[in-house]
């Protein structure tokens, strides 16, 4: 469905589901929301053990980047919600990013990667990132280059894809960072409430939720990740969005629409990340994209029920990543 289709299929939905339920109600929430699924597999790029740990060694690796200082994990940092709670992103030579960087954290789910869409899988995101001049500064050759002179990963790529002939190829490289991001998935009370523990949420988190659909947030923030499943015209900025990659008309100012999971962790906001509270952030879709405003008190009670998105946090073990050799190419901050 299109993002118009959508809204005018949860309006008739919430409009016809008032007199019957008190939005509380744990049984009815299906009609909008599904809890996370347990795995995020792509069968184009099946997970193994092996190929998820090398992942996350190489999410880790700073190596991958031209100047030897950014890793993925850089922008997207586990330790605070995913990402690096800045406007935009710090790349190369100090070079400032012109989007904020979205949270890995259940990233899998979303319609699309990036906030123009411009890829379809976490497979596909992984590569960009690695050589933009601008973020990594890498060349495939040089990654390459650094990752087959070290022995252990040599021996941990044949082990993540036995039977290739040549298992040490760029696009193995983003399939496994992509295999690694691909567990990052964080459920939350709000998934425990979903699945029908009524006590996950407190009274006032279900206020909240009422008022969250009763005003239409849930009309583009819906499904496991509560967002990040379709695209939406947000007239906020300079940034065309969707048409840099589209060219359509229709696709001007238009983003994949924000998963709201660990939102309260994400901060700054949107696009351009130039809104760095929450309640700010309500109040301006509400107005943007609703056609309301919110009082401050809806705005207060929305932002406690989105405190229940916050997901049980993950444990991660830093990886003890492999010495670089005599013939590892070194550094490059030029």
């Amino acid at each position: 469905m299109n993002c118009k289709t959508w809204k005018l299929f949860f309006t008739f939905v919430i409009l016809i589901s008032i007199p019957s339920i008190g939005w509380t109600d744990e049984k009815d929430l299906n009609a909008f929301f599904k809890p996370l699924p347990n795995t995020a597999d792509n069968p184009a790029n099946p997970l193994n053990p092996a190929k998820v740990e090398l992942g996350k060694m190489l999410y880790f690796d700073p190596r991958l980047s031209k100047s030897g200082f950014i890793s993925c994990n850089s922008c997207h940092n586990l330790a605070t919600g995913g990402t690096d709670n800045l406007s935009t992103s710090i790349g190369h030579k100090w070079q400032i990013g012109s989007r904020n960087a979205p949270t890995v954290f259940n990233a899998a789910f979303n319609i699309a990667q990036f906030w123009d869409g411009r890829e379809k899988d976490l497979e596909g995101q992984a590569k960009g990132p690695i050589l933009n001049p601008k973020e990594m500064a890498a060349t495939e050759k040089l990654v390459l280059e650094r990752i087959r002179s070290i022995p252990v990963y040599s021996e941990q790529f044949k082990k993540a894809f036995p039977g290739e002939k040549e298992p040490l190829n760029y696009d193995n490289v983003a399939r496994a960072i992509a295999a690694f991001e691909r567990t990052l998935i964080t459920p939350s009370r709000f998934d425990d409430f979903i699945n029908g523990n009524g006590k996950a949420l407190t009274p006032d988190e279900k206020h909240g939720l009422s008022l969250f659909i009763e005003k239409g947030c849930v009309t583009c923030h819906n499904g496991a990740g509560v967002g990040g499943s379709m695209f939406d015209k947000f007239d906020y900025g300079e940034d065309l969005g969707r048409y840099e990659v589209t060219k359509k008309e229709e696709d001007k100012r238009s983003f994949r629409v924000a998963s709201l999971r660990n939102v309260v962790l994400t901060y700054p906001y949107f696009h351009d990340g130039k809104v760095w509270s929450l309640k700010e952030a309500v109040k301006i879709m509400g107005e943007k994209q609703l056609g309301i405003k919110l009082t401050d008190e809806e705005i207060s009670s929305i932002v406690v029920f989105l405190n229940s998105l916050t997901g049980r946090q993950l444990k991660v073990d830093i990886p003890f990543l492999p010495a670089s050799s005599d013939a590892t190419p070194t550094p490059d901050v030029k």
